[in-house]
């Protein structure tokens, strides 16, 4: 059985130098950047096509829905595929089909085309939010991933408001098709920069590698690598990757709380690509391109998280020197830290002070407050349901990011009806009564989680002490 050559060996990735692991980790979330900004940068010229392929606005939004549904469907397969070529071929593979349907977006003759292609697209650049968790996983220990998930996950989740911002003036002046020619252009540099750069850290692969040329060079052929071994056929584990997901959804409470929580982070986030117009442009009068620009507000606050990194990073070391090991609640520190409350107080500050006689400075900060909190809410839900199961977690993160973004995807095509039979002030109030329920569960996950977890068929079972 081949394995490394000790604790110190070069060839397994998590051994390479701080640096360059975050080096590699950046590389993956450049990927994560690309199709995110995609995902909602044509919210940027709906006014524009569905002008030009003669439809409401309504029905122009569904080029984003559909974009996320198929983010959605397409998380369930990208797994297994990294478990068996590797997470660099998956990334590549699936990457250039992503910019063909892009490219196919752009030259599309008709809507019904158009809204195919979006699909397709969003489809396949949805393996950079299912796989990159396995290539955090590759590289960092338990403690260094307090630092390097978020690491990840602040340029990742900074897709879509980069995305706005790199559309606000585009339609009007180049025509929407050049948001998708940039998102091309875009996309195909980021690929060419993985292409020559990022080395493959999955180190199952690299062990098959490695007994691979130790069956070349000596001839015997009894070398073999620990993924040599499995029984277990590729289509059998797509399958499994498709209908474990939500035989976990019945049964575990926590999966329940923190897709439910996400859930509803990613509907308020993505119906505000519509709602932004009637946020900003009519309340203030503003331009479609200072509207657009308005979510430099969020990013703003997505930024903000790195300041809290350093304290939970030096509390989840002192736990590791202490133990030799991190419970999941040790997770939940980013979302308690203000992330959690952060949401509903945004949602009702943007709602209540979006008033033209009131400074647009009052819902811009509210915006930031905003990214803030949903930025830590996203980085606590992955790391907590990684730790908290284990073997399971490819699983359990595939049905995360299946319902948010099947649910947002749909709920940003009923996000423009909404904002405009009651109204900004009353649209923000429930869904920030919504996310005050929500704001809970960090809290309660804290205290309740270790039981939770105890009577879980799935779950780890640590003890909290």
């Amino acid at each position: 059985m081949v394995g490394w050559d000790g604790p110190e060996d070069p060839l397994n990735p998590a051994n390479a130098t701080v640096r360059r692991k975050l080096f590699m980790t950046f590389l993956v979330s450049l990927i994560a950047i690309s199709v995110t900004a995609a995902s909602a940068i044509d919210a940027c010229g709906v006014l524009q096509y569905s002008e030009d392929f003669g439809v409401t606005d309504v029905v122009g939004s569904l080029a984003t829905g559909l974009f996320l549904v198929g983010f959605g469907a397409g998380s369930l397969l990208s797994g297994p595929f990294s478990e068996t070529f590797g997470r660099n071929a998956v990334y590549l593979i699936t990457m250039l089909l992503f910019l063909i349907f892009i490219m196919a977006s752009a030259l599309a003759p008709n809507l019904h085309s158009h809204l195919i292609f979006r699909f397709f697209a969003g489809f396949f650049g949805s393996t950079p939010l299912s796989c990159a968790g396995g290539t955090v996983a590759d590289l960092w220990d338990p403690a260094q991933k307090a630092y390097a998930f978020p690491a990840y996950a602040i340029p990742a989740f900074s897709g879509p408001m980069i995305g706005q911002i790199i559309g606000s003036y585009i339609p009007q002046t180049l025509g929407w098709r050049w948001l998708e020619w940039i998102m091309l252009i875009m996309g195909g540099v980021i690929l060419i920069i993985v292409l020559l750069l990022q080395p493959e850290t999955y180190g199952s692969l690299l062990l098959h590698w490695k007994a691979k040329i130790l069956r070349k060079e000596t001839g015997d052929k009894r070398y073999r690598a620990p993924i040599e071994m499995k029984r277990e056929s590729l289509g059998r584990r797509l399958l499994t990757s498709v209908y474990r997901p939500f035989i976990l959804f019945y049964s575990e409470l926590i999966l329940i709380l923190m897709s439910l929580y996400l859930t509803v982070v990613y509907i308020v986030l993505f119906t505000f690509l519509e709602g932004y117009t009637f946020i900003f442009a009519d309340t203030y009068g503003v331009s479609q391109g200072i509207t657009n620009v308005a979510w430099a507000g969020m990013l703003c606050g997505i930024l903000l998280v790195t300041c809290i990194v350093p304290l939970v990073y030096s509390w989840t070391a002192k736990e590791y020197r202490k133990t030799s090991t991190i419970v999941p609640e040790t997770r939940l520190w980013y979302a308690m830290l203000g992330g959690a409350p952060a949401v509903p107080i945004s949602l009702f500050w943007m709602g209540w002070t979006s008033n033209s006689s009131i400074s647009i400075w009052s819902p811009l900060i509210a915006s930031a407050l905003f990214g803030y909190g949903i930025t830590t809410i996203f980085i606590v839900a992955y790391m907590y349901v990684i730790d908290s199961y284990g073997v399971y977690s490819a699983s359990a993160l595939g049905f995360l990011v299946f319902t948010r973004y099947v649910v947002a995807g749909g709920m940003t095509v009923a996000g423009v009806p909404i904002y405009r039979s009651i109204g900004v002030q009353y649209t923000l109030t429930i869904l920030g009564s919504i996310s005050g329920l929500m704001a809970f569960i960090p809290y309660l996950l804290f205290i309740y989680g270790p039981k939770i977890r105890k009577y879980s068929k799935y779950a780890v079972n640590t003890d909290k002490q």
